[in-house]
């Protein structure tokens, strides 16, 4: 059983940055893959961005890609997401997950954290 909390949420400008947080319980955090996903009222979970179980091998959607970066310090159980050049369209609860391998399906997740919201003001 793995716990995952993110944190780091808020309201921003357009054009600001945030950077989420998601902490993870467990022994062999650092033997997972690693997503962060969103999802937007009204719409469906969407994957943002994933990262291996070394931080070797990161893959963006490409809505977000250039302006997010994905990260991780296993040392410390922490997945990160740098959002820079935030969109109006951003806006979301963000989530991280654990998975079997990087991959953009939400159904080779298989850990969810409660969501942190991120909301993006013109």
């Amino acid at each position: 059983q793995v716990q995952l909390v993110e944190s780091g949420g808020g309201l921003v400008q357009a054009g600001g940055s945030l950077r989420l947080s998601c902490a993870g319980s467990g022994r062999n955090f650092s033997s997972y893959t690693m997503g962060w996903f969103r999802q937007a009222p009204g719409k469906e979970r969407e994957f943002v961005a994933t990262i291996s179980w070394s931080g070797f091998s990161t893959y963006y959607a490409e809505s977000v890609k250039g302006r997010f970066t994905i990260s991780r310090d296993n040392a410390k159980s922490t997945v990160y997401l740098q959002m820079h050049a935030l969109k109006l369209e951003d806006t979301a609860v963000y989530y991280c997950a654990v998975g079997t391998f990087p991959t953009t399906a939400s159904s080779e997740y298989y850990y969810w954290g409660q969501g942190t919201q991120v909301t993006v003001s013109s």
